[in-house]
């Protein structure tokens, strides 16, 4: 791990992101504490280039409408995550007062962002058939173990998932999932044709995971991965793929 144990900051993407022909991303919480959301938001008013952050409040929180009225102050505050994936109660999702949070979110136009394992997909099924007009997506392909190539369970968690049209896909994080020196495109493939499959064309969306990525190719080897899946996709179906829907999904207008 030593190699993301450091300060990343926008200066350390933006030359990654020219030499990848990207020209805006969203910045996702590391850390659960507001503190890091306003770090966020205070970078992504100095960098144009940040178009929207996806923070962190407690949903669980007795004032959370108060905190949610707050950040819809900051239009750069596009939704939420918890690291549900770190959390021993597999039933997290579900508690009262987190649901409590999550009913608020679409009144003030805040997306959710699920960080979630395989495990945790029966769960958080439960959770979205509850919120049909709360916006979700699933980030890192719900994490499947592509090191051991295990398929099963994990499809068949995401086709009941993918029923429901609210649940979108972030393509993002397969090479931390595989075998971090080894890995290479055969390894992930089924996991994209699945994907790619149960959400179609319009709630799929490109996700680097960086800094993380760096453990497993890195951002450059991420990106050249999907540009070969998606070649052979529609032009506009991959336009979808690598902005409109991200755009769409978290509302930014430029």
């Amino acid at each position: 791990m030593a190699v993301i144990q450091r300060d990343f900051l926008p200066g350390d993407l933006y030359p990654l992101m020219e030499q990848n022909h990207v020209s805006g991303c969203i910045s996702v919480q590391a850390d659960q504490s507001e503190q890091e959301t306003m770090f966020l938001l205070d970078l992504a008013t100095k960098n144009s280039f940040i178009k929207g952050v996806v923070g962190w409040v407690d949903l669980r929180a007795d004032d959370i409408e108060e905190r949610l009225i707050f950040f819809s102050n900051y239009p750069a505050v596009k939704g939420f995550r918890h690291i549900v994936e770190a959390e021993a109660d597999l039933n997290f999702l579900l508690d009262e007062k987190f649901k409590r949070g999550i009913a608020l979110l679409s009144k003030h136009q805040f997306t959710y962002d699920l960080l979630v394992r395989t495990r945790h997909l029966p769960v958080a099924i439960q959770l979205v058939k509850e919120f049909p007009d709360q916006r979700f997506v699933i980030d890192h392909l719900a994490k499947p173990n592509i090191r051991i190539h295990q398929l099963t369970d994990w499809k068949k968690g995401l086709e009941l998932i993918a029923q429901y049209p609210n649940v979108y896909c972030k393509v993002s994080g397969f090479c931390t999932e595989a075998d971090w020196e080894n890995w290479q495109a055969e390894d992930v493939r089924p996991y994209l044709d699945v994907v790619f499959k149960l959400f179609g064309p319009d709630r799929v969306m490109f996700g680097s995971d960086w800094p993380v990525c760096l453990l497993a190719g890195g951002y450059q080897k991420t990106v050249q991965i999907l540009e070969a899946y998606v070649a052979k996709l529609p032009l506009p179906d991959q336009q979808k793929f690598w902005t409109n829907n991200a755009k769409t999904f978290y509302r930014i207008s430029d």
